[in-house]
């Protein structure tokens, strides 16, 4: 199981490249990455099982982050009031292949486990995209994702080209947003 010791912080070199991609039909070492990547973030949301593993909790985690410079992700969002919408993926290859006009942001700005320096702003995401990956099945994924979901993938996939959040707040006015931008 990834432990929060097997996470790697910023400035490493590796959060800084590009990842590479999967080749399908996904091996069994990549198929046990996808795996543990999902199993942290499960694990790391559950308070008993956090503390006693030393989990920092997230609710996603990419290869990047663990030193495997592999475009592969996990996400998982529970939906207390409805079990049936939790989002719980583990995707290889993922891509963004469409995404609104319309702008959001979390209103306590973003967090990541790579990350242990406070970075303050706000990370402007598109409220709306269309994700396509694959499974440890090699099965073809599309989620239509927004919120809370579309912030975590868009942060995620953001770890498989080599940025950080925090590129992505305003240097000179951190907490400037346009007006127009929804605030999550």
């Amino acid at each position: 199981m990834i432990t929060t010791k097997n996470i790697i912080i910023d400035p490493h070199e590796t959060l800084r490249a590009r990842a590479k991609e999967v080749q399908s039909p996904i091996s069994d070492e990549d198929k046990e990455i996808l795996r543990s990547l999902l199993e942290y973030v499960i694990a790391s949301q559950d308070d008993e099982l956090a503390e006693k593993e030393g989990l920092k909790p997230g609710i996603g985690l990419a290869a990047p982050q663990i030193n495997v410079s592999k475009r592969m992700i996990a996400v998982h969002i529970p939906d207390e009031e409805n079990p049936e919408k939790t989002i719980s993926y583990a995707l290889y290859n993922p891509k963004i292949i469409s995404n609104s006009v319309a702008k959001c942001y979390l209103a306590s700005g973003e967090g990541c486990l790579s990350v242990e320096e406070e970075k303050k702003g706000y990370v402007p995401r598109y409220s709306k995209i269309k994700v396509v990956g694959y499974n440890e099945h090699d099965e073809k994924i599309t989620l239509s994702l927004t919120g809370l979901p579309a912030i975590c993938f868009q942060h995620e996939i953001d770890h498989l080209n080599g940025i950080m959040f925090y590129d992505h707040i305003n240097k000179e006015n951190p907490f400037d947003v346009p007006e127009d931008y929804e605030k999550l």
